[in-house]
């Protein structure tokens, strides 16, 4: 008890019947309608009315709530105001609760309802009351009001401000829908009517702050629906006023080109069976989302997507087959090989029309072809002009630095951002389903952690399964069977095995330098020409300086640098003129070229003084090899140490890999076994170390070819005798000297052509690989093919006498 209040029971215990409440509590002052049908309500209300003398007042219950099973330790005593029927028709009683009783111990009674003996709780509060009573309750009659105007009780709102008992207060709140059934046992169990109405205060309080935020998030929530519906309902008015616009332009009935109407674009559309299938399935999934779905924009953005590839387009082909030839002829110097190639393709293709066998088994005629060259020889625009000759589309696809698997089948469209794949993008492009795709830079495509896009390029260039290539952001069959595919790469060795074996190797060697001349002459000079803003007739350029640029300025397998050189060159005499040093119209000869763009940058061997050529020494001999900027020469330096130095063994240098290196101990091995027959003074090899290097020490070398080389070199160094100067070679040695075939002959011979080499060995067995040389270039060769390493020396060796041999052995170099 608190000095507030005070709280005493009455010493007269009175027996009641017990009517209980499942889970529910009845407070003092409230009247409460009861379901008759229930037997222990009816039992409790019959024990009543049978105990009660007519005249002694109205029958009593004790109200008991019973939680769970479990009945409180306080109850309400209860009159039977009426007994009839509910609103509902079933029998009822109106129940008045009036006081707080502690319920005592069971007794006896009439009827089957449950009787206790019960003490009365009764409160009395000091008159007049405190002022902080009379503040607590105008501040429950405050908050009770605001609620109940939210709710529109506007009479329970005069009813509650005219009680002034604050224990009726505080119970009057046991009529609040929120109170938990916990929470109105603790008010009916507290007797303190200050307490009470400080608890009821509190949860009032703490109810109508939750529903203050439940207002607020339902405003704005419902302000969210209110846009939502009046954006949607302004779309629905703009789309009336498009149609209206259509009708009065004439367009009625074309919903086509309405972009918001898909249905009508996909049925509209020319499109194969199973996409129009699979569109019209989006379609439905649209129509059933909402505009601000954010899968329906995913399913627009497919639409269009598939709306815009060319599923039906295709280019006629040029059937003109000497036409085509031409065209290739005029725009390409050389490459007869990939010419051929198409021509061919060209031809079966007319034939197949002609037959009516454009598709076979589902199949059209595409092609895939592989072009392996070095730089600059002109692999990539080669494709331009097969589509020019074929009368198709062009579309170019770089895949240099490529490492994601889905550059090539495209995304999921689950993911944000999500496309189709580079292939369907370049179809798309294209506008047809029959171009010439260009993926350009094959070799230099990688893989990590997020796929290899090299083995996703196995199905789109294999014929036979491109026709039914699977797109992942598409996720429908597209028909790549008759796409022209041309690969180019610089190095075949870095493209993955089985995506080589499904294309069609073209081999681009290089050009002679004949051809440099001409694709100088026809098609670099005069685009240079315009770049520096010249006109043909005021800068000419004689064939003996071409010759000179490519010969000795230049030395590679393509164009790029005596593009670049003739650049220079016209970019000089254009400074020129403007400064007033020359004159226009002018003709560059090959004597004024020192003048303008300084001196040669590569001298062939033969045109050195002979003390200035590297064979001038014992122990130099020249190789040939291929590297991935096409065929070079190679020389090999060889040289013995001093015998006062006590060094021994083989000491190899110049970045080798390890096929070099055993090459190495072979050619070595081959010369300490069959000296005496060599006439060599093996006898030094014991001794003293050799030391063998290849020049150019920061590029990296391998690979058997230059064994017969290396084998040269260390004769030459015993011997004594020079390696003769226009002499190269290239083949593998065996241990007993056999010379063993290599790859890559014509383009090591070309390399020999460039740097005015004249007489080249060669193994016998690569003889039927000199049919792929240009009849020019084996014109102003003298070709050796050997099968032993013996005659390679007797080629080789310049002749000397024993005793000048004798005297270089020392200080060779």
């Amino acid at each position: 008890m608190t000095a507030e209040s005070h709280a005493s029971e009455t010493s007269t215990p009175i027996d009641l019947p017990v009517l209980p409440l499942d889970d529910e509590v009845v407070l003092p002052g409230m009247v409460v309608p009861l379901d008759l049908s229930d037997a222990e309500v009816r039992a409790a209300v019959e024990a009543a009315q049978a105990v009660a003398r007519p005249g002694s007042g109205k029958p009593e219950v004790l109200l008991v709530p019973r939680i769970d099973g479990n009945y409180t330790g306080t109850g309400v005593l209860g009159t039977v105001e009426q007994v009839g029927r509910l609103s509902d028709g079933d029998p009822g009683a109106l129940i008045r609760a009036r006081d707080r009783v502690r319920i005592g111990a069971g007794t006896s009674g009439p009827g089957n309802a449950l009787w206790v003996e019960g003490t009365r709780i009764d409160v009395s509060l000091p008159d007049p009351l405190p002022g902080s009573a009379a503040e607590l309750a105008k501040e429950y009659k405050a908050l009770a009001t605001s609620w109940l105007k939210k709710r529109g009780a506007w009479q329970v709102v005069d009813r509650v401000q005219q009680i002034e008992d604050i224990s009726a207060l505080a119970d009057n709140s046991g009529y609040s829908p929120f109170l938990t059934t916990a929470q109105k046992v603790q008010l009916l169990e507290t007797v303190d009517a200050v307490t009470r109405l400080k608890l009821a205060i509190q949860w009032l309080g703490e109810h109508l702050a939750e529903q203050d935020v439940a207002e607020s998030i339902a405003k704005d929530v419902q302000e969210g629906v209110d846009k939502q519906q009046r954006e949607f309902l302004l779309r629905r008015q703009l789309d009336a006023v498009r149609k209206e616009l259509s009708e009065l332009n004439g367009e009625a009935g074309s919903g086509a080109d309405d972009p918001d109407d898909y249905r009508a674009r996909v049925e509209a559309a020319d499109l194969p069976a199973h996409v129009r299938e699979a569109a019209l399935k989006e379609v439905e999934k649209l129509e059933r989302s909402s505009d601000q779905s954010p899968e329906g924009s995913w399913i627009r953005t497919w639409l269009d997507t598939v709306l815009e590839l060319p599923w039906t387009e295709r280019t006629e082909d040029a059937y003109d087959i000497r036409g085509a030839q031409e065209i290739l002829d005029a725009e390409h110097a050389g490459l007869q090989d990939v010419k051929e190639r198409i021509t061919e393709y060209l031809a079966v293709r007319k034939r197949r029309a002609g037959r009516g066998l454009g598709v076979v088994g589902g199949r059209r005629g595409g092609a895939v072809l592989a072009l392996v060259g070095p730089p600059g020889v002109g692999k990539t625009s080669l494709g331009e002009s097969v589509a020019h000759a074929m009368g198709r589309k062009f579309v170019r696809v770089a895949l240099g630095g490529v490492r994601d698997e889905a550059e090539i089948r495209g995304h999921r469209r689950t993911y944000v951002g999500a496309l189709p794949g580079r292939i369907v993008r370049a179809v798309k492009e294209a506008g047809s389903m029959n171009p010439v795709v260009l993926l350009d830079e094959i070799d230099k495509v990688g893989s990590d952690f997020r796929g290899d896009p090299a083995a996703a390029l196995l199905e789109v260039l294999d014929p036979a399964q491109n026709h039914t290539f699977r797109d992942h952001y598409l996720e429908v069959e597209l028909d790549l069977s008759d796409v022209v595919f041309l690969a180019t790469a610089n190095v075949v060795e870095s493209i993955p095995e089985p995506l080589l074996d499904r294309m069609e190797l073209v081999t681009l060697d290089g050009y002679t330098e004949d051809e440099k001349v001409v694709i100088a002459r026809d098609h670099l000079l005069p685009r240079q020409l315009e770049r520096a803003g010249l006109e043909e007739d005021e800068v000419g350029l004689d064939e003996s300086a071409l010759r000179k640029l490519a010969g000795e300025y230049t030395r590679e397998a393509g164009v790029r640098n005596l593009e670049r050189a003739v650049a220079r060159l016209l970019r000089k005499v254009a400074a020129q003129h403007e400064l007033g040093e020359r004159e226009l119209p002018s003709t560059v000869t090959e004597h004024d070229l020192r003048g303008l763009i300084g001196r040669p940058h590569h001298v062939p061997e033969s045109a050195q003084e002979p003390a200035e050529r590297r064979t001038a020494v014992p122990g130099v001999a020249t190789g040939l090899a291929v590297t991935g900027a096409g065929g070079d020469v190679l020389f090999v330096e060889a040289s013995l140490a001093d015998p006062e130095t006590g060094a021994s063994g083989l000491t190899l240098t110049g970045q080798l890999g390890d096929v070099m290196k055993e090459s190495a101990q072979i050619a070595l091995s081959f010369l300490r076994s069959h000296g005496a027959e060599l006439e060599l003074p093996v006898a030094d090899l014991k001794d003293r170390g050799v030391h063998i290097h290849f020049p150019a020490g920061a590029v990296p070398k391998d690979g058997p070819s230059a064994g017969i080389t290396l084998t040269t070199a260390l004769a030459s160094l015993l011997s004594g005798r020079l390696v003769r100067t226009d002499v190269a070679m290239t083949g593998e040695v065996s241990l007993t000297g056999r010379v063993l075939p290599i790859g890559g002959l014509k383009q090591k011979l070309l390399a020999a052509h460039r740097a005015g080499i004249t007489t080249v060995v060669i193994p016998q067995r690569n003889e039927a690989d000199l049919d792929d040389v240009p009849a020019e270039v084996l014109d102003t060769l003298e070709v050796h093919p050997v099968t032993d390493v013996r005659q390679v020396l007797e080629i080789a060796l310049a002749p000397a006498s024993a005793r000048a041999a004798r005297d270089r052995l020392p200080a060779a170099a």
